[in-house]
């Protein structure tokens, strides 16, 4: 039962923080937006790099990019809550049914990587060149957040056996 408790604990964990996260954002909105609108314009990039065709200037994309940012942000909360809920259920199942009850942890680590990996470190770290800025560049968070993630999942998912 300890590690069956361990694991809704880590999920439950890993929707609390990117409830904070996607809170934040909404409640701090000018500084994070101010991050969004500098990786996106890539404003602080090395001076004349090649790759300034890909800045994008417009607000109205600046406020969507951020907004898409949110979202996912509050859908990995909201798959991680509903992880640990199916998870809580089928704690005192079988190991068969503790198993298949471990599909919303796959799926809220995969959103939390879709926004951490894809969003930061590919579209953000390596299209908008954001690597090149020593003031906007959220690469190393963003490593720490999806790796966490990844850490838990693969936790979860060792196969969990009948109760004694």
């Amino acid at each position: 039962m300890t590690l069956r408790l361990s694991k809704i604990v880590m999920s439950l964990c890993l929707a609390a923080f990117a409830f904070l996260v996607a809170f934040g954002n909404i409640t701090d909105y000018g500084s994070n937006f101010a991050f969004v609108q500098h990786v996106l314009s890539m404003d602080t990039t090395f001076p004349g790099n090649a790759l300034m065709y890909r800045s994008i200037t417009s607000p109205a994309l600046w406020t969507a990019g951020y907004w898409l940012i949110i979202v996912g942000e509050a859908l990995t909360c909201v798959l991680f809550l509903v992880a640990a809920f199916k998870l809580w259920q089928a704690r005192k199942g079988s190991g068969r049914e503790f198993n298949d009850a471990k599909g919303f942890v796959v799926i809220g680590a995969t959103m939390g990587f879709l926004v951490w990996f894809l969003g930061f470190m590919v579209v953000g770290g390596e299209w908008f060149a954001m690597w090149q800025s020593s003031t906007w560049n959220g690469q190393e968070a963003a490593f720490k957040f999806y790796m966490t993630m990844l850490a838990v999942l693969i936790f979860v998912n060792q196969p969990d056996h009948d109760l004694a």
